[in-house]
């Protein structure tokens, strides 16, 4: 019986030692790990201050690999092929980080936009709606009402332009538009989404209610000078 005792204790000193060795090669390899990540964040970050994309995206791989199940690195990644105009590349890593994270919020916003700089209206829309709904933001419910209307949903359209409308943040918020002698015009968010509602219903040859929009901006802007243009060639 003694026996017995003293070589089950003897196992269970060796399993500690065991443990103890298995937790300190873990915290070394943690530690190897935070150094290496350090090493490449520094070097991503030289590589932006230094304009060399090419090395920057290349240390992001290396980040993306070594965490797996840190989407930050995806978002940066993502981030800088936009800013790169890799439209293409930038919509696919957004997108992958979606199937993972739908509400992930900034690669709902690389996705919309560069799926809109790719021309696919009707893919970018749903990201732009989701974006709206899940931060509240204004711009994103413009550009969704725009979709819809270059898209032809035009009752879709003109319920997203009466919820711009009606917000009172609308007021406050600007939009900026370019004007034929290459300056540009800030107008209210509130101007810029009746200006837009007609445009709907002079799509629908609704030429009353397209008038009414126009007037309705341009009382709300009166130097609104692309509604001036929309009701004066509504006029004609």
């Amino acid at each position: 019986m003694n026996k017995f005792k003293i070589a089950a204790l003897a196992l269970f000193m060796i399993c500690l030692g065991v443990k103890a060795q298995d937790s300190t090669t873990t915290a070394v390899k943690d530690s190897s790990k935070a150094v290496k990540d350090q090493g490449a964040l520094r070097i991503y970050q030289m590589a932006l201050r230094y304009n060399d994309p090419s090395v920057a995206k290349n240390k992001l791989y290396e980040l993306i690999v070594q965490n797996p199940e840190n989407p930050r690195y995806a978002e940066l990644l993502a981030s800088l092929y936009y800013e790169m105009e890799q439209f293409s590349s930038a919509a696919l890593v957004a997108l992958d980080i979606l199937k993972v994270d739908d509400q992930n919020i900034p690669a709902l916003e690389i996705a919309a936009y560069s799926l809109e700089q790719l021309g696919a209206l009707d893919r970018a829309l749903p990201h732009f709606e989701s974006l709206h709904l899940l931060s509240g933001d204004m711009f994103s419910l413009y550009k969704t009402a725009y979709l819809q209307y270059s898209l032809k949903k035009y009752d879709e359209a003109l319920n997203s332009v009466e919820m711009l409308v009606k917000n009172n943040k609308s007021e406050e918020q600007k939009l900026t538009f370019p004007l034929e002698d290459n300056s540009t015009q800030d107008v209210s968010m509130k101007a810029a989404a009746l200006n837009l509602k007609g445009l709907i219903y002079k799509d629908q040859g609704a030429t009353s209610e397209a008038k009414t929009a126009f007037e309705a901006a341009l009382a709300n802007e009166p130097e609104f000078a692309i509604a001036k243009k929309n009701l004066s060639d509504l006029n004609k």
